[in-house]
């Protein structure tokens, strides 16, 4: 029995808080660069889930603009990470998309290539919110739709145009809210909260997740 057939009913597009990074490696007297780290390999893991389930899309929160105002050390930390969730992802039967300011001295120079297009063919969406804000992916549209010539839609305009309604929102850490997640495309999502720090993520913690999406009545305002 595959996995997808625990489930009468999975989300098409699942997005992902990731939280509780530092507050892991800070209870275990580790410098927050390792729960970083430790984060990463269990992104890997999540995303494998999703590739066994059927899910199509997965976006997940690398870093946003916010966070930049940490310390250096570990803002390095964070952007350490991420580069090597997609060196390490890419290798995976995916097409990856970075969405965030790469233009900003904060951007990890080597993932620009996944900013300015969608990296490979796989049978997996993955979205990785590197470096983004909020404000920043509506005032895009904003500015875009100010041009006289332009006459595409306020979202075919957003930086996250690529990015499709997410439809379960999963948060770990136990922190309830948004946090500036996508948030035009989160505007309909069921909103899960795993308590457990996202270092500990284990696979029971996302089916549970996915269980109760399947019971939940989806009627999108209707």
């Amino acid at each position: 029995m595959t996995a997808k057939r625990q489930f009468s009913r999975l989300p098409r597009h699942v997005g992902i808080i990731p939280d509780g990074n530092r507050r892991w490696a800070k209870a275990k007297g580790l410098h927050p660069a390792q729960g970083y780290m430790v984060g990463m390999e269990r992104g890997l893991a999540m995303m494998d889930e999703c590739l066994d389930l059927g899910i199509e899309e997965v976006s997940v929160y690398g870093f946003t603009m916010d966070n930049n105002k940490r310390p250096r050390e570990q803002r390095l930390a964070f952007g350490a990470a991420c580069v090597k969730f997609v060196e390490i992802a890419q290798e995976r039967d995916i097409a990856l998309k970075i969405v965030g300011d790469h233009t900003s001295a904060m951007f990890p120079s080597v993932l620009k290539p996944y900013a300015l297009e969608r990296i490979g063919t796989g049978k997996l969406k993955v979205n990785m919110l590197v470096n983004y804000g909020w404000n920043w992916d509506i005032q895009t549209a904003v500015k875009a739709q100010a041009r006289p010539e332009e006459t595409r839609g306020f979202q075919d305009l957003l930086a996250s145009a690529d990015v499709s309604r997410i439809d379960l929102l999963v948060r770990w850490g136990g922190m309830r809210r948004l946090s500036g997640f996508l948030p035009i495309q989160s505007v309909y999502s069921d909103f899960y909260v795993v308590d457990q720090y996202w270092p500990d993520y284990d696979h029971d913690q996302f089916y549970e997740a996915l269980n109760w999406y399947s019971k939940q009545d989806v009627t999108l305002g209707g």
